[in-house]
């Protein structure tokens, strides 16, 4: 593979994941614009939130056997025209209860494009790579928390808020080019592979009874609810709670950000002197430790706006580094079956943090508790499952090392 095709592949792979995390955090500053317009609470439009998770985690079960019967590309067309249609849907609508049931059916369409660029990650890549890769991933993925939310804060401000919607459609259109034209299939139609309920569930029981994919898939999906909690509770959290302007939240969301990405490319040289047990052991440990600071500070109301954006900080540093090496174990044991553990592994992250997000709303406090209560508990029982977990792993496979690019 050479230099150039390696960076094309990386850049479509990483817009293909950033899709769905894009569409959420364009949106976020416009939470109070469209309580305004559809005259509900901003509690209310949360909702809208949940129902992007949970649409997501229903997807990729969906996606997962198609991958694997017709090869990766035919289902990506597919998903990225669902997820075209719903956000034109989106941008005419005036009902809450329509933009619900829309932003389900939008991130149904993104999810196939998440789930195919992990699925073909393991295609494309050596397993010893793939921990590498997925930091790198995360590199392009950290355009959307920069860029979405100062977007989408300008856009509320100066337009009305359906414009978002309109730009999400174009963004998707111009990655559906990019498929067509630039990425290679990876994988031949398997027509043997049965889309019958039987052999799919068979498919997915075979996944789960791998030791190593539920320890670290389980364990990732609620360290990564961490940052599902960040992201449904910072509206309110810091435009009502602090009465940040949407300009300021759109540019605080973006600095944050940075505690995401810049440990998941610390991440990148650290796996080089460590293996990913090792860094997902000390990332979770750290978590739990901050979280429980934060949730006894935000409890008794210690700390102001500064404090909180230094813990949340903390929070998402850790999920950095936690999330690509959790990935990158769950996916190592499988060569068939690879679109199935994808699936399995992104539903089980969106089911846990389509939870964390109805928790945010359910806790109607316009403060730092909810998403501290939802970091707490998400990172200790994170912290049960990977070290109860890994004790029954009997032929771990390891997921580390550096990327060897050809010339």
């Amino acid at each position: 593979m050479t230099k150039q095709k390696y960076i094309i592949l990386i850049l479509i792979l990483g817009s293909l994941t950033a899709l769905g995390p894009f569409s959420i955090d364009m949106y976020l500053p416009a939470f109070t614009a469209i309580a305004n317009y559809m005259h509900v609470s901003s509690d209310e439009v949360t909702l809208s939130l949940s129902s992007y998770f949970i649409g997501i985690g229903a997807g990729q079960l969906l996606y997962g056997p198609l991958l694997d019967r017709f090869g990766r590309k035919p289902p990506l067309y597919w998903g990225l025209g669902l997820y075209i249609a719903a956000s034109l849907g989106c941008f005419f609508t005036t009902s809450l209860e329509v933009l619900i049931v829309l932003r389900f059916f939008q991130a149904v369409g993104s999810c196939a494009a998440s789930v195919a660029a992990m699925t073909m990650v393991r295609d494309l890549f050596p397993v010893e790579d793939i921990a590498k890769v997925f930091s790198m991933l995360i590199l392009v993925l950290g355009a959307s928390p920069m860029l979405a939310p100062t977007i989408g804060s300008y856009i509320s401000t100066h337009f009305e808020w359906q414009i978002i919607f309109l730009i999400l459609t174009i963004i998707a259109v111009l990655i559906l080019l990019a498929v067509i034209f630039l990425l290679p299939e990876s994988y031949q139609p398997d027509p043997t592979y049965s889309l019958k309920p039987g052999p799919i569930i068979g498919n997915f029981l075979t996944v789960l009874k791998d030791a190593q994919f539920v320890t670290y898939a389980f364990g990732g999906a609620f360290a990564f609810a961490g940052l599902f909690a960040y992201v449904s509770a910072s509206p309110i959290v810091f435009i009502d709670g602090f009465h940040l302007t949407k300009n300021q939240f759109g540019w605080l969301f973006a600095g944050l950000s940075v505690g995401f990405i810049g440990s998941s490319q610390l991440n990148s040289l650290l796996i080089k002197k460590y293996k990913s047990g090792q860094m997902i052991n000390v990332s979770i440990i750290c978590m739990v430790i901050i979280s429980t600071v934060f949730f006894i500070g935000s409890l008794n109301h210690w700390f102001g706006l500064a404090a909180t954006i230094a813990l949340i900080f903390g929070v998402l540093c850790c999920v950095g580094i936690c999330a690509p090496n959790t990935s990158a174990l769950s996916l190592a044991p499988f060569t068939q079956n690879a679109g199935a553990a994808s699936a399995l592994m992104g539903a089980a992250q969106m089911a846990v943090g389509a939870g964390a997000s109805i928790g945010i709303s359910a806790i109607k406090i316009h403060s730092s508790l909810p998403m501290s209560v939802v970091m707490i508990s998400s990172s200790v029982i994170a912290l049960l499952i990977v070290f109860v977990g890994k004790r029954s792993i009997k032929h771990k496979v390891e997921a580390s090392g550096d990327v060897v690019v050809g010339h």
